[in-house]
């Protein structure tokens, strides 16, 4: 039987803990208070789920008001103290819907992260993902180099050995001003297309959060901000939550640069994982122009529970599926990752089939030559062979002449005309020889 109890963060706290469940930041309580000093959001409970009065799960959920409605988000939550099958997640999910609708009428769905879409809904705003990429940072820096790809390696110490960038914990420098910082964002933006977030959102973020939760590491070259990354601390994991880059410093291999510089401090601190958020899949086709870079830093990739949507006021919660509907439909198209990654795959396979053709075309032109020599060498043989009676016959009708009696003065000639035969076949055999080889 699935019960809830709405308790303290705390207490929720301690549950965790007792229970061996790891919290990410987002199911925390330096989290709940960060989200409170957001306009529009609210801190809503934390709740500890029980089957049969053992802890499953717990989850802290946070209230979000938008375009005059209410709905409750739990980024990354329920945390599960295993992973359930689809009958506890479930009966989990049912029981969540009851206590929401018993305690809060304004309420229209839930925004919880899910392992099965089974009644669940797509999201109706934000990207989420379902896959990331997290690195193991124990053992130290060459550890870290050891486990990544051949071509993670690779590109890691060609960044140490060129890169002109310098890179550092910048998070006192970001924390009183944040404007050149803020500066490469929007040109990051604008690059991939995508509108950035209020600076405000990021020097919020950083000051509520604090040094114990919250990093900024910075690259430079010259003195001059040119890429830099908000790393979440919690636990024994970091994740790489927000980096961006100016575009003129993509070939200077900054961003593998200031990765590796990030994950070796992270491992000096005593943290074990780096996460470095979603990457691209069907179920987040809009992120695959992140894998190229991430993928290369871990041999594998690590499958997560997805955001998704579970009406609660379900008349209401269509009604706004519809509305989603039509405005995607009028809103303009924007050629951002998604679109540039489908772009580039285009190409690839394009450059991909036309190589085969041109190869195609290479095999045939070689077979055509062959057929050319082998055609010239056969007209070559029936002409050798054609020339051959001919000899024989002058050859028997010279012999039969020597066996006619001469005069003495003119036996001589006969032996000579008779001597050069020989040599008048070998020179029939080099020219047989030479058209062959033409």
């Amino acid at each position: 039987m699935i019960t809830i109890e709405r308790v303290s963060p705390q207490t929720m706290e301690r549950e965790a803990d007792a229970n061996g469940i790891e919290l990410p930041i987002e199911q925390t309580s330096v989290w709940a208070d960060f989200q409170a000093g957001v306009e529009g959001r609210a801190p809503w409970g934390c709740l500890v789920i029980r089957d049969d009065n053992a802890v499953v799960a717990v989850i802290s959920l946070i209230d979000m008001e938008t375009h005059g409605y209410h709905y409750l988000r739990a980024m990354h939550g329920p945390v599960w103290k295993t992973k359930p099958d689809e009958r506890l997640e479930q009966a989990v999910i049912a029981e969540l819907v009851d206590f929401v609708k018993s305690h809060d009428r304004h309420v229209v769905f839930l925004r919880i992260d899910t392992w099965s879409d089974r009644n669940t809904y797509p999201v109706l705003s934000t990207v989420p993902y379902n896959e990331t990429v997290v690195l193991d940072i124990t053992g130290g820096d060459e550890e870290l180099l050891a486990r990544m790809k051949k071509r993670g390696r690779r590109d890691v110490r060609k960044a140490l050995r060129e890169s002109p960038a310098t890179c550092a914990d910048e998070t006192a420098i970001a924390t009183k001003d944040f404007t050149d910082y803020y500066a490469v964002m929007v040109e990051t933006a604008k690059r991939d297309g995508f509108m950035p977030a209020p600076m405000s959102d990021y020097t919020d973020m950083i000051k509520a959060l604090g040094p114990e939760h919250c990093r900024v590491f910075g690259a430079r070259i010259d003195g001059k901000v040119v890429a830099w990354t908000i790393v979440t601390l919690q636990g024994r994991t970091g994740v790489y939550y927000y980096a961006s880059m100016l575009t003129s410093v993509k070939r200077q291999h900054v961003p593998d640069k200031l990765l590796y510089t990030v994950a070796c401090e992270l491992g000096q601190m005593g943290y074990e994982k780096l996460d470095l958020m979603g990457i691209g899949n069907d179920f987040a086709p809009s992120l695959k122009s992140l894998n190229e870079f991430k993928t290369k830093f871990s041999d594998t990739t690590t499958t997560i529970a997805a955001g998704r949507d579970v009406p609660i006021k379900k008349t209401f919660y269509k009604s706004l599926r519809l509305l989603q509907d039509v405005r995607r439909a009028l809103r303009p198209k924007v050629h951002g990752n998604a679109e540039k990654a489908e772009q580039r795959e285009a190409a690839e396979k394009k450059a991909a089939a036309q190589k085969a053709q041109m190869k195609a075309a290479q095999q045939t032109k070689a077979r055509t030559v062959v057929d050319v020599r082998q055609e010239a060498s056969q007209a070559a043989q029936t002409k050798t062979d054609a020339k051959q009676p001919q000899t024989e016959a002058v050859q028997a009708v010279q012999a039969a002449a020597a066996s006619v009696p001469q005069q003495t003065t003119q036996q001589p000639q006969m032996q000579t005309e008779t001597a050069k035969q020989p040599a008048q076949t070998e020179k029939t055999a080099a020219e047989q020889q030479g058209d062959s080889a033409k």
